[in-house]
């Protein structure tokens, strides 16, 4: 009796010894798992951080373009009486754009919608969080959310130069607030927001802002000039940069700080950033060699004023294709792009008379349109995922090309319409008088310069 009721528990002993390796290896192989996925974990958080950190960065270089980077190249370019009144537009236009996005822009440009404008669905960072959303997913929402509103505050200042000197404060501000409402936020959407017209019906590439940016802000600022005139008795001596060396050390800065304008916009610390890093570095590079040898054969001298002005007009060129070209493609951007901004300012300029104070025209709008044409020459399939025309694709060019002109037509028709009411409702340009006295004083009260004698 004892033997037949002991054999099921040798029996079952006998199992579970035999089980028990085989639990032992389940148990460790569970426990291996688990620390794989631990430590992938860990690395995925670690990247965030990495690329949290550097979104962070290039979103604070790109504030610096603006102050002090573009006030100082713009206020070295006009007349003294006048830097004071660029310094209060581009400090301006750094808050009321901040405002802009937070309230209503990011939402147009950014969450869902049609074609042509996003939706109320971020209305005041609705949703826009600090986790991982939105656009991007691998980093917190509101990280990419800022880097953008750098983008937004810029744009308008970059066209504060070509009026620069003849544009009343008081009519710039709800100017201002109108065209990034109308022109900024809906072609942000179109190029950048989900289902957008320039990235979905017309597959052009820009990866940085050649259209956004550039080419809206400098054909708006060519409108604006157009339609408000000449400054008084231009062209004349008087009008000659009143301090290189503050234009040359915001040139500077500029050229830092679009480090974060293009890498940044690869938004993540990886080779795509530090491709489009590199190639911003050689487009700046050669644009400023190419223009300053074209003005030393043309005008036998080379300038300083055309050295910065070339730096600008390279990193202009490149800023749609930083992410998707190789560093020798950039050099390239960059010495076409200089040679052609000299001539539209040395040439082009003159022979159809228009004053565009500080070629914003010159360098944004033409070096805009043409690094948008030159990406769909030089982009590489092993980059950006999209072969140009040197790898075989002469389609891509033609996309670009119509991107350019929906920008244009857009820029042209809502900035004239902008400006004829705001000068029809408010008055636009100071008397002839304020004109000599300078806007520093008239607008402001004040002046950052003694001893001034007006012309």
């Amino acid at each position: 009796m004892k033997e037949r009721f002991a054999r099921p528990w040798v029996a079952l002993t006998l199992v579970i010894l035999a089980l028990f390796p085989a639990a032992m290896g389940y148990a460790q192989d569970a426990e291996l798992m688990a620390k794989i996925t631990e430590l992938e974990n860990g690395i995925a958080a670690a990247q965030m951080a990495g690329d949290n950190a550097w979104m962070m960065t290039a979103s604070a270089l790109v504030l610096m373009m603006t102050a002090p980077g573009l006030i100082l190249f713009y206020g070295g370019l006009v007349r003294s009486r006048n830097v004071l009144s660029i310094f209060m537009q581009c400090v301006f236009l750094m808050g009321m754009a901040s405002v802009f996005w937070l309230v209503i822009g990011y939402s147009l440009a950014f969450s869902e919608g049609n074609a042509f404008v996003g939706g109320l669905g971020y209305l005041f960072l609705r949703d826009v969080g600090m986790e991982p959303g939105g656009p991007v997913s691998a980093i917190p929402h509101q990280t990419f959310m800022f880097f953008q509103m750098m983008f937004a505050i810029i744009t308008p200042a970059l066209m504060v130069g070509a009026f620069a000197e003849r544009f009343r404060f008081k009519a710039l501000v709800p100017f201002m607030f109108f065209w990034l409402l109308l022109i900024y936020a809906p072609l942000c959407h179109m190029v950048w927001g989900p289902g957008g017209f320039l990235n979905t019906k017309i597959p052009a590439l820009d990866f940085a802002g050649g259209t956004v940016v550039h080419i809206s802000s400098g054909v708006s600022a060519l409108v604006i000039a157009l339609m408000i005139g000449k400054r008084r008795n231009y062209p004349n001596a008087e009008y000659a940069p009143h301090s290189l060396v503050l234009s040359t050390i915001g040139a500077g800065l500029l050229w830092v700080g679009w480090f974060g304008f293009n890498a940044g916009s690869a938004v993540a610390a990886d080779g795509r950033a530090a491709g489009a890093f590199s190639a911003t570095h050689f487009s700046a590079a050669g644009a400023a060699l190419s223009w300053m040898v074209a003005e030393w054969v043309v005008r036998k001298k080379p300038s300083l004023l055309g050295a910065i002005s070339g730096i600008v007009a390279g990193l202009v060129g490149v800023t749609p294709a930083a992410g998707f070209v190789t560093p020798v493609d950039g050099l390239l951007i960059g010495l076409i792009t200089g040679a052609v901004c000299f001539v539209a300012v040395m040439f082009l300029k003159p022979r159809l008379g228009f004053d565009d104070s500080l070629d914003v025209f010159g360098v944004h709008g033409v070096g805009g349109i043409t690094g948008a044409v030159l990406t769909g020459v030089f982009t590489r399939e092993a980059i950006g995922g999209t072969a140009g025309l040197l790898e075989g694709n002469p389609g891509q060019v033609v996309q670009q090309v119509l991107a350019v002109l929906v920008t244009i037509v857009l820029s042209i028709a809502v900035t004239a319409t902008l400006t004829f009411i705001v000068d029809k409702v408010i008055g636009i340009r100071p008397t002839e008088e304020e004109e000599m006295i300078g806007l520093d004083l008239v607008d402001h009260g004040e002046t950052g310069y003694h001893n001034l004698t007006p012309a």
